[in-house]
């Protein structure tokens, strides 16, 4: 107990007294701590166990919590689903990494997701105990091998992400190989998704569900700067696309650059799907752009930007195709905090401006304007099950989403954040539901240690 005592007063000491030769990092499997104790406060130290001298062995300690308050005014488009209080949800982390010299290391982590006052959460919601993460690395030169139960984080995020934004965090079951020289890296993997469940350490992997592929990224070369190819397959028992259901085989093929000329910076994304659903054959594609300028006002970044993408949907119901883009398992929070719809069946244009208003307060303001890509098929969650089927309206028009959101770092320990979004329902929300327009609001506190 003396031990995390001392963690926890220590975190308010280097919040006066920081140390930059250690960084948190978003996959915290990446957390840089220097073994180096000289120039350490009493919390760093507080924070790594050295086990032996030779070789080197240390275990090193980390968590988070996320605290998060959110409001919802017409939840699902419907005045009927009233929660006049609003609810609060909470994320911790806690995490040991065991390494021994640079050749071995077992890395586990714990993950609590609670609700209080929501009404009929969702297991990624309400999660109370589980093991989100456990597997051992070994390292063989410019081979890494990986294996065990862990997040699996390419990209941009549009294919698979970790779910930073809902409240529980993303995991496989899964076995991956790592190739790197110098500006290349290549990753090969076969995993199995991990169904959140309702429960204490019960969460096991959806057998229906496997995903696996090759995934490799070229830094720093000439004209592009960053290329990124990727192809994946992923084998599902039941999915379902608007108003059908089968067994569902696909592939994706893609590719990623990435950049900047000057103050220009640019993220263009293309993939084709092919394969079977049931008897149909898939025919689906996606192409994204993502733009912004940046300049410094003041010693401070602005950003404005524009994002657009289309994101192909199934035109006709009773043909042999089906057209329906599956984003697989992309960012849980893919259009804003709230979550409203999911990257299928999609056309979005997203103009945005991100201001550094101080030193540790910054601003972001977005608008999206969503637009079925075809008129045939459905509206989709971000977890790619059906939202609103095709069957109650010919419109295209989904509506028009305004975000906005404060961001205050008080070090690199505490960040506080406050964000809201209002959603303009168009013809087809209107048609299908009943239509009202969205407010959501959430008021946001991360403590890392």
């Amino acid at each position: 107990m003396k031990k995390y005592f001392l963690i926890i007063m220590a975190t308010f000491h280097s919040a006066f007294y920081p140390q930059q030769i250690n960084e948190f990092k978003f996959l915290r499997y990446n957390d840089i701590i220097s073994i180096d104790s000289t120039n350490q406060n009493l919390y760093y130290k507080a924070k790594q166990v050295r086990i032996s001298k030779n070789p080197q062995a240390f275990l090193f300690f980390g968590a988070e919590n996320r605290t998060q308050y959110q409001y919802f005014e017409n939840e699902n488009w419907d005045e009927n689903l009233k929660d006049n209080n609003g609810f609060i949800l909470n994320r911790a982390l806690l995490y040991s990494d065991l390494k021994i010299g640079k050749s071995f290391r077992v890395f586990s982590q714990l993950q609590s997701s609670v609700t209080i006052s929501r009404i009929d959460p969702n297991p990624i919601e309400e999660n109370p105990l589980d093991l989100h993460q456990l597997f051992i690395d070994v390292n063989l030169k410019r081979l890494s091998f990986r294996i065990g139960r862990q997040e699996l984080y390419y990209g941009s995020q549009r294919l698979i992400s970790v779910r930073e934004g809902p409240n529980s965090r993303q995991a496989f079951d899964a076995v991956k190989i790592t190739f790197k020289r110098n500006n290349f890296s290549a990753d090969a993997f076969y995993s199995y998704y991990v169904k959140n469940r309702f429960g204490n350490f019960n969460d096991k992997i959806d057998e229906n569900t496997t995903l696996f592929g090759g995934y490799a990224v070229l830094k720093e070369i000439k004209f592009l700067n960053n290329l990124e190819i990727y192809v994946l397959n992923i084998q599902k028992d039941k999915s379902t696309f608007n108003t059908f259901s089968g067994a569902e085989n696909r592939n994706t093929a893609g590719f990623r650059v990435f950049g900047n000329q000057s103050n220009w910076f640019y993220d263009i994304e293309g993939a084709y799907q092919f394969g079977r659903f049931e008897r149909k054959n898939i025919k689906a594609w996606t192409f994204s752009v993502n733009n912004y300028f940046s300049c410094n006002i003041n010693k401070s970044i602005q950003k404005i930007g524009l994002k657009a993408e289309y994101i192909s949907g199934d035109r006709i119901e009773t043909d042999r195709s089906l057209e329906t883009f599956n984003p697989l398992f992309p960012r849980g929070a893919y259009f804003g905090l709230a979550s409203l719809i999911g990257p299928s069946n999609l056309i979005d244009i997203h103009p945005f401006l991100e201001c550094q208003l101080t030193r540790k307060l910054f601003f972001n303001v977005d608008y999206d304007v969503f637009w079925r890509a075809s008129s045939s098929d459905a509206i989709y969650q971000p977890n790619v099950s059906v939202l609103f089927d095709s069957s109650g309206s010919n419109s295209k028009k989904i509506g028009n989403q305004l975000g906005a959101s404060f961001n205050y770092e008080f070090n690199k320990h505490l960040i506080f954040t406050i964000e809201g979004t209002w959603f303009q329902s168009g013809n087809f929300i209107k048609d299908v539901s009943n239509g009202k327009d969205i407010l959501f609001t959430a008021a946001t506190l991360t403590l890392i240690l």
